[in-house]
């Protein structure tokens, strides 16, 4: 990569700063559940056509936009595009105020609560950018809106829909997150960058009866206590200590009046891990204690659905070099953070594995700069992703998100056209 490569193509950031503004406002106030993407992925397309780029739908809401500059490198850069069922407490005047509904019929407010109208806004722009000085660079890229992140469905749902069929094979697949932490400041990580995760739904049965009769039912509330408290020791008695793991319960749902004991009650698993033999132990554990509990109650076996599997993220670690020794070099020596793994996961990673391609997924914070060295002096929580008070300050976070992937994508497309 040069530097003026790249200066050739952010010379025009200053042009596009109010519109990327005001997408990204736009987006915000717009979310869409997982897998359910229809009007963002139709806005992309129209933002992609009205750059001369040629796009096509894959895994139903997601898009795929192919920048063609002559022969070189094929590059490839992902943004997800759906929102989480939140409630937004924000208090921006561009705070989401839409609804959608769930897979199980549940009506729910819907927020951008994981930044993700960030990715798309930014990549955008930066497709922008790209198209505007074709004279720096030679190669193509392939510009990844992917719905579903959320749901861990919308990275396999591209490539069983032929997305590697239909789009140029990359050299490399990159992608980018915001997150909390100071504004701008990027982490890259090498090798492990993210968790692996399992979520289920879990639905206990029993016998319904009336509150003043206990005796007639077999309580299914009662049952779920017990689950729930057991499952606690799984991690503290039966991972190692030297391992990382954990469970959470996200959510309870049973029962319709306080004296009616229902005839079945629900929870939801989430578990995380680094290591598969821990993964395999954990999940195990967890079904033993489930219907070891069912089974102490007199009650049927519990049905256990998985809701959705999470690989393991791995950046490699030639690549996550270059994007670092790229980024430093742009803005200077130290400019990106060695990053640890994050218990949080991510679905980018199939997108390369698919095809046996390496790939780096970095973040970049999004808190006001101030407010987190406030936070940080007072021992306060600044509110994260999925929080429904989580928002990016627009500065200088979008501009270093766009410069982040148009440096990282010159990094590996040739420096001028041939």
């Amino acid at each position: 990569m040069s530097a003026t490569a790249v200066k050739q193509v952010l010379t025009g950031l200053d042009d596009v700063r109010d519109d990327l503004h005001a997408l990204y406002r736009h987006l915000h106030s717009h979310p869409e559940l997982s897998m359910q993407e229809h009007e963002t992925a139709a806005l992309i397309e129209q933002r992609l056509d009205a750059l001369g780029i040629p796009a096509f739908r894959c895994g139903e809401t997601g898009v795929v936009g192919v920048l063609e500059n002559g022969p070189g490198p094929v590059v490839a850069f992902r943004a997800d595009t759906d929102g989480l069922p939140i409630d937004e407490r924000t208090g921006l005047d561009y705070a989401s105020t839409a609804t959608g509904t769930l897979p199980d019929g549940t009506e729910t407010a819907v927020m951008h609560g994981c930044g993700h109208d960030t990715h798309v806004a930014s990549l955008l722009a930066a497709a922008t950018l790209m198209a505007g000085a074709r004279q720096a660079w030679s190669g193509t890229l392939v510009l990844l809106f992917q719905p579903g992140e959320e749901v861990a469905a919308g990275a396999r749902a591209m490539v069983a829909d032929g997305l590697w069929d239909r789009a140029p094979r990359p050299e490399v697949v990159l992608g980018q997150h915001v997150m909390s932490g100071p504004a701008g400041v990027v982490g890259c990580a090498t090798g492990t960058a993210a968790s692996m995760a399992d979520s289920w739904q879990v639905v206990v049965r029993g016998r319904g009866a009336h509150g003043s009769q206990p005796d007639l039912a077999l309580d299914p509330i009662v049952q779920v206590a017990h689950t729930i408290t057991r499952i606690q020791g799984v991690v503290s008695r039966e991972v190692s200590p030297l391992s990382s793991a954990v469970v959470t319960v996200g959510r309870i749902a049973g029962g319709l009046k306080e004296n009616i004991i229902p005839d079945s009650a629900m929870f939801t698993l989430n578990v995380r891990t680094f290591d598969d033999a821990v993964r395999a132990r954990v999940l195990e554990a967890l079904r033993r204690i489930i219907r070891a509990e069912a089974d102490a109650s007199g009650a049927p076996e519990p049905e256990i659905t998985e809701l959705s599997a999470f690989p393991r993220l791995v950046n490699d670690e030639a690549v996550s070099g270059r994007v670092t020794a790229a980024l430093d070099a742009h803005w200077g020596e130290g400019s990106v953070r060695a990053a640890e793994a994050m218990m949080g996961s991510e679905d980018f990673g199939v997108l390369g594995e698919a095809i046996g391609v390496p790939y780096c997924f970095w973040t970049i914070g999004g808190t006001d700069p101030e407010r987190h060295a406030r936070a940080e002096a007072d021992g306060e929580v600044v509110p994260g992703n999925h929080s429904p008070f989580f928002a990016p300050v627009l500065e200088p976070t979008l501009s270093r998100m766009v410069e982040a992937a148009v440096v990282g994508m010159l990094e590996f497309l040739d420096d001028e056209p041939r």
